[in-house]
């Protein structure tokens, strides 16, 4: 089998070569390999100066340089590749398909020829041998003669597992660290160029070449990453290509988050914070609360990340901070089953975290019991304390409620024979409600059993516990009081009622021997009255009217008259004070009269006609009047 690859120094000045002679791998037979059923396709590499048949005509082979004067009208290039299957021949220029046309052309022996040559067809033209079994390929160079000419490429290389890769300048190259990066940098010209490699602007030492324009950047790390030029230049001028050098590490897990730790600090007391991890963590989270997820990953470049719940994309309530680095989720009690996981990703790969979400439930718990309720005997009982739990924790019972509660049983407890100890009865009532009387009860000694009935013991048996209870006391030792009266005064206090008056008397407390004491002592006992009402002739009186007055005036509005209004003694008919009668309201002694519209000269006449027929007393009365203002 041919090699795949084999790099043969063939891009210098024909000018340099002498002889022409044809090279093939040492591991070819060619008039064998005919026989072979099976080879992979392999270029056949001739080494020999570019054959000129005419001035105008230049005819060469695989990995020369052609250099173009100004009377070359035709150049062939021969591509000769051998292979079974027989491999399909094509033609690229600076790693781009050839155009052929009227004067590019693809000979039947899959040679091409190009037809009067112009500048635009300076470049690297690489033959390509393929077929099912792999691929060969190999590049020539024509150039004019002038500065130098570098095969470029603009492809972008990402390598993610090869521990190797080789790429032609120009390229932008995305790898591994710990990977082997060859830069080749292919030059042609005439007269010969000298390449000259930099990172950054910056001169590299020969110790990073390789012949033949190769840079080896052995066990690539972070700082390796740059920009690597290939310079070449000979004495007609220089052409400098670049690659970009870019490191990828693909996600890996940290250990901690400091963005979480600063968004924690500023948090309520009930957020929850848990980090994922690629074998998955837990946490237990209380209904209801919020949680932060955290993804702690780092790689370069610095990966994205996705977010997932049960695997799908989230749909329940959430904020991403921290460049969604970490997950919030609003209310836990959303996602009650399922699985968080952060999906890093970056050109170098990608990674998995994952935690899952144990949410607490609110619990009744009867662990504990009340206090016994007795020492000894019969009756003792403890009652369970129902308690409404969260993760061990005891919290408000109003949390429970949706949750049956369990039922509560009472336990015994102090079940045993009680020490023997004095019993009494109630007291019976006192020999006296006041003045100091006595109330007497029974003490006994007795013991309570198990069983909870009580044996009568001997008097010694309680003495030697505590002391005899007394059965005898004093008691309503307060001195006996009552109210006592004095007579009623007389009939004869404001009037309230027609011959009805009020009469009063003074209410006293004291004791039974005739000591007066303070009314406090008698509050327990019905007061007597202090006030009555009582019949007094002097209160047989009524209010009297007389008849009122000519009015004094016919019309408008500023008649009035008037009427006597005094309060006499009904048997008398004789006047007396008015307050007498202030039990019954008083009749008005005056009222507006002939209030209606006068006509011309009317109310003169009234006054004429009141004039003539009146006496002297009638006159002056009048007169009086005249002066008055209507209320």
């Amino acid at each position: 089998e041919y090699p795949l690859h084999r790099h043969v120094s063939g891009f210098t000045s024909s000018l340099r070569t002498s002889s022409a002679e044809a090279f093939v791998p040492t591991s070819v037979d060619i008039s064998n390999s005919l026989r072979r059923p099976h080879q992979k396709p392999a270029i056949l590499r001739k080494i020999s100066a570019a054959q000129q048949l005419s001035a105008s005509e230049v005819v060469t082979h695989l990995g020369q340089t052609v250099v173009l004067a100004s009377g070359t009208l035709s150049v062939l290039l021969h591509c000769e590749a051998v292979g079974n299957p027989k491999p399909t021949i094509s033609w690229a220029k600076n790693g781009e398909e050839v155009k052929y046309n009227d004067r590019i052309l693809l000979q039947p022996d899959d040679s091409l020829q190009i037809l009067a040559p112009v500048e635009a067809d300076v470049g690297f033209y690489a033959c390509n041998a393929s077929s099912a079994l792999g691929s060969d390929t190999v590049s020539i160079a024509v150039t004019l003669a002038g500065k130098p000419l570098i095969k470029a490429s603009r492809a972008t290389v990402v390598n993610t597992e090869s521990p190797a890769v080789t790429v032609d300048i120009g390229s932008t190259v995305k790898t591994i660290q710990r990977a082997n990066v060859t830069i080749s940098c292919q030059v042609a010209g005439v007269p010969e160029a000298e390449v000259t490699w930099f990172k950054n602007k910056v001169k590299l030492s020969s110790a990073h070449h390789l012949h033949d324009g190769l840079l080896l950047i052995a066990n690539v790390s972070l700082s390796d990453q740059g920009l690597y030029s290939c310079k070449a230049a000979n004495l007609r001028g220089e052409v400098t290509e670049s690659s970009q050098l870019l490191v990828l590490e693909p996600p890996r897990p940290l250990p901690y988050l400091e963005d979480l730790t600063a968004m924690l600090s500023s948090a309520e007391t009930s957020t929850h914070s848990v980090l994922t991890s690629p074998s998955g963590t837990k946490m237990t989270v209380s209904p209801g609360s919020s949680a932060l997820i955290g993804c702690a990953v780092d790689g370069h470049p610095t990966p994205n990340i996705t977010w997932l719940y049960s695997g799908e994309p989230l749909s329940l309530r959430h904020r991403l901070l921290a460049a969604g680095r970490i997950l919030q989720i609003l209310n836990v009690s959303d996602a009650p089953d399922g699985e968080f996981s952060c999906l890093a990703q970056n050109e170098a790969g990608s990674l998995t975290q994952k935690t899952s979400l144990a949410i607490q439930e609110y619990r009744w718990s009867v662990d504990k019991l009340t206090a016994c309720s007795a020492s000894c005997g019969h009756k003792g009982v403890q009652l369970p304390q129902l308690r409404c739990l969260l993760d061990g924790a005891e919290v408000n019972i109003s949390h429970c409620k949706e949750k049956p509660k369990p039922a509560l049983q009472p336990v015994a407890c102090n079940r045993r024979d009680c020490p023997s100890r004095w019993m009494v009865t109630s007291w019976s009532p006192c020999t006296r409600s006041c003045g100091g009387g006595i109330q007497m009860r029974r003490v006994t000694c007795q013991r309570l059993t198990a069983k909870g009935s009580s044996v009568p013991m001997s008097n010694e048996a309680c003495a030697q516990v505590s002391k005899r209870p007394v059965d005898t006391q004093n008691c309503n030792r307060q001195p006996c009081v009552e109210w006592v009266a004095s007579s009623w005064g007389q009939c004869n206090g404001p009037c309230i009622g027609p011959r009805l008056a009020v009469q009063h008397r003074q209410i006293f407390c004291q004791t039974k021997d005739g000591t007066s004491v303070s009314s406090d002592q008698c509050s327990a006992l019905p007061r007597p009255l202090s006030t009555q009402n009582c019949w007094t002739d002097i209160c047989g009186v009524h209010w009297r009217v007389s008849l009122w007055t000519v009015c004094t005036a016919t019309c408008g509005n500023y008649g009035f008259q008037s009427r006597r209004v005094d309060c006499v003694h009904v048997r008398t008919n004789k006047p007396v004070l008015e307050h007498h009668c202030s039990w019954r309201p008083r009749p008005v002694n005056w009222q507006r009269c002939n209030i209606t519209p006068c006509e011309n000269g009317r109310l003169l006449r009234g006054w004429e006609a009141l004039q003539g027929k009146g006496g002297e007393r009638r006159q002056s009365r009048l007169s009086e009047m005249q002066h008055c203002t209507p209320c």
